[in-house]
């Protein structure tokens, strides 16, 4: 049986890895989904709030990168002051499992 190959174009276009690494990759955007995941519905605060040492810049840059990427739905609201909530897209539900399993290997490999 033939082993399958991680990439066949390594960090190249076509390298399914570059991607993953390219949505999620970074510092933040992995903890940016826990949080949001946990509590489903979160606003820019409760991020701020929840992710120690994340900084304003670091954090609008990271969730405008995720809603560009289809990773994170952003709702603005019409009041005064204005209300922004994020809630992760079915895209982004779709790696939680992925994640948990890379979490699990972290627990077991220390």
């Amino acid at each position: 049986m033939k082993k399958e190959k991680l990439c066949e174009d390594v960090a190249g276009k076509g390298c399914g890895l570059k991607r993953v690494l390219d949505v999620i990759g970074g510092k933040w955007k992995i903890l940016i989904l826990c949080l949001i995941d946990q509590k489903e519905v979160v606003r820019y605060g409760e991020l701020r709030r929840g992710i120690y040492g994340i900084t304003n810049t670091m954090l609008a840059t990271s969730l405008k990168e995720m809603e560009a990427d289809g990773m994170v739905l952003r709702t603005q609201y019409d009041e005064m002051p204005v209300r922004v909530e994020y809630r992760l897209t079915e895209k982004a539900k779709s790696i939680i499992p992925i994640l948990l399993e890379l979490k699990r290997w972290g627990e077991e490999n220390d």
